[in-house]
């Protein structure tokens, strides 16, 4: 068969199906709208429902698919506008359920687990932006990585679009990396070092970029000044016409959205660690090896096919729907939505985890990215292995 043969034959079986990865949006605007229907707080929960409920459960149920799309069928894949309207869709509906939420909490009477609720459902919109962001910032074109940073105006994160792409795509899985996680870290160990230390990262990275440039990193070419000064702009704007009441809520609900990515971050390269070449005394090239992967189906049509983080490290200009599976990455028991609530109780992602990337690393946990102060316990309860 010839390669334009191969590309007429192929079909993505899941075309439509990746719309699901724009609904997150427009299925809490659905509790809201449901919410100021009934007047019964359980709805406000429905975020949290979807991804700590439903989402792991159709994991399960429906499993995983490790078909990848035929490399003829790529070039052609990569180049449909349709796959990228798919990401532009989230922000429009992203920025009004954001609104929508802070205009409940300034407009309605809610009791203390409502009002929780509410934050934690738009802070799940929020969090999912940051992946929505994440697509959008690897890819050359300008009007895609300006709609990365737009992206990340509601959860106040914006300096994630410099120390992502030119941070941790560089120091993944070495310890130099903060968003990569160690193997006996706990997650809420994890959260504040990866959070400051994205932050210090992401001003030096600046700071270094604009000094070659010959301008000062107090200047408009700051992209993290630019992306922060969205934030800014948006949440003026709500707390001009809504009051300064909503304020703790917009605050709130930016810090889960953050912690939803850090969650995730600490998923996706626990225990993994890139070895150094003797030769040269550098770290080996990122490959598949150094990022968990998962094939869950359900995830991976919510988040843009994130999951496939092994392909994204090794090929970061990738597009979603062209992102493949390798049988030499280390595989996940389940997906991000699952693994997640695991993350969130040490004891339980320990018994789950730690197993596994000893296995990954053939028993040898010298080789693995190990905390510091938990470095002598492993090794005396491993060496022997």
């Amino acid at each position: 068969m010839t390669t334009l043969d191969s590309v007429a034959a192929w079909k993505d079986a899941k075309r439509y199906w990746w719309l699901l990865s724009p609904m997150v949006p427009p299925l809490v605007a659905w509790s809201l709208w449901n919410f100021m229907s009934t007047g019964h707080g359980a709805w406000l929960w429905g975020a949290a429902i979807l991804i700590y409920g439903i989402i792991p459960a159709l994991d399960v149920l429906i499993g995983t698919d490790k078909s990848n799309p035929p490399e003829d069928a790529t070039q052609h894949l990569e180049a449909d506008r349709y796959y990228r309207l798919i990401v532009a869709l989230y922000i429009p509906t992203q920025f009004a359920v954001v609104a929508w939420g802070a205009w409940i909490v300034a407009t309605q009477p809610l009791a203390w687990w409502e009002y929780l609720g509410l934050v934690i459902s738009i802070g799940v919109v929020s969090g999912v932006g940051i992946n929505t962001a994440h697509e959008l910032g690897h890819k050359n074109v300008a009007w895609e990585r300006w709609l990365a940073k737009l992206t990340l105006a509601p959860v106040a994160y914006g300096h994630f679009f410099v120390e992502h792409n030119r941070g941790h795509h560089i120091r993944v899985a070495t310890p130099e990396d903060p968003a990569s996680a160690r193997l006996g870290e706990s997650f809420w160990a994890f959260l504040p070092r990866t959070v400051t230390g994205s932050l210090v990262s992401a001003w030096a990275l600046e700071k270094e970029r604009l000094r070659r440039a010959g301008h000062g990193v107090w200047s408009w070419r700051n992209e993290n000044l630019q992306a922060w000064a969205m934030t800014v702009v948006f949440f003026g704007a709500l707390v001009a016409w809504l009051g300064p009441v909503i304020l703790p809520f917009l605050l709130l609900q930016a810090f889960f959205g953050a912690s939803l990515l850090e969650v995730v971050n600490y998923i996706e390269h626990y225990g993994l660690l890139r070895q150094k070449d003797e030769r040269t005394g550098r770290y080996v090239r990122c490959q598949p090896e150094h990022s968990w992967n998962s094939n869950h189906v359900v995830t991976n049509l919510f988040l843009y096919q994130l999951q496939r983080h092994s392909d994204h490290h090794a090929n970061a200009m990738r597009r979603f729907q062209a992102l493949r599976h390798f049988d030499e990455s280390p595989q996940l028991p389940s997906g991000y939505a699952s693994m997640l609530v695991l993350a969130y109780i040490p004891p339980l992602w320990r018994a789950v985890m730690d197993r596994r990337v000893l296995a990954h690393y053939g028993g040898d946990v010298t080789k693995a990215n190990l905390q510091p102060s938990k470095r002598a316990k492993y090794l005396a309860r491993y060496a022997a292995a």
